[in-house]
């Protein structure tokens, strides 16, 4: 159901006339307590192509900064009256604790070291676009595994479609339980590029670092960055993917990373904006029949 008003809203994207009622006459808060631009911008963006009224909250300015407790924070903006609350935030569940604590709609837009659903949609819709269904395809996800919340979110729902989902990476960047994830994991990119039909790149998030996980970032690249050396050993049409921000010359050369012929990266950046304007519609449209009930 996403994907099929993702491609509605994708159209319609492509339009002049871009804005819907939707959403009209609810307010959608953006709850950013990690730095964001483009989720946020994307959220912000779809939330008013579908008629809402946006309030970016700047975390930077707020009470959370100056002592605040996350369960205050939730009581006073659910004071407020928003409608749905769209949040980030380096704590894996915070999302989940200010649902259960303000009763409020609250779409996760990335929650510590544990899912970012949106973007895990945005890109098996993308793929989706390209090639009809996920399902047999080889798709593999390489970098940092460890701190990646978009490679758990990718690697859940690729699973439930079907597709072979192989891993690489330092065994230093990958989580001590990946043989639980129902993946293929490997340390060798050649080896773990044959034959796949699309590779994702991952950037390192020295955000969530502390201490040496990789030796340089020169030496990232030379041993798992993506270039187009390195997808020889894929499929002749391999897509070639990235999450963002990249890190051009640390996970993926600039030249593979804009090759028309293989990147969907910017396709990705597209995507998401329909993809957030399905799942907000779709809360919205749930919302209103609450109201009637």
């Amino acid at each position: 159901m996403i994907f099929e008003r993702a491609e509605h809203w994708r159209a319609v994207n492509k339009t002049t006339q871009k804005t819907s009622d939707a959403l009209k006459g609810m307010t959608v808060l953006n709850l950013f307590f990690e730095a964001s631009t483009r989720t946020q911008g994307s959220f912000e963006m779809a939330a008013k192509r579908l008629g809402a009224d946006v309030v970016n909250f700047a975390i930077a300015h707020s009470s959370a900064k100056k002592g605040e407790s996350l369960s205050d924070t939730a009581r006073n903006l659910a004071a407020m009256q928003p409608d749905i609350l769209v949040v980030r935030h380096s704590a894996t569940g915070a999302p989940q604790y200010l649902a259960d604590r303000t009763h409020l709609a609250v779409l996760n837009a990335g929650d510590g070291m544990h899912e970012h659903p949106t973007q895990g949609l945005l890109d098996v819709f993308t793929l989706t676009r390209h090639w009809g269904g996920v399902g047999g395809k080889r798709i593999l996800i390489v970098g940092d595994i460890l701190h990646s919340r978009v490679a758990r979110s990718n690697i859940g729902l690729l699973n439930i479609l079907g597709a072979e989902i192989r891993l690489c990476a330092p065994p230093t960047l990958l989580p001590t339980d990946v043989d639980q994830w129902g993946v293929d994991v490997f340390h060798d990119l050649d080896e773990a590029m044959t034959d796949c039909d699309a590779v994702m790149a991952l950037r390192q998030q020295k955000e969530r670092m502390s201490g040496g996980f990789v030796p340089s970032e020169r030496e990232f690249f030379h041993l798992y960055g993506l270039s187009h050396d390195r997808i020889r050993r894929a499929k002749p049409d391999v897509l070639v993917m990235h999450p963002g921000p990249m890190n051009r010359g640390v996970e993926i050369h600039s030249r593979l990373a804009d090759d028309p012929e293989h990147s969907v990266i910017m396709d990705q950046v597209e995507n998401g904006v329909a993809v957030r304007m399905a799942a907000l519609e779709l809360i919205g449209a749930n919302l209103r029949k609450e109201d009637r009930a």
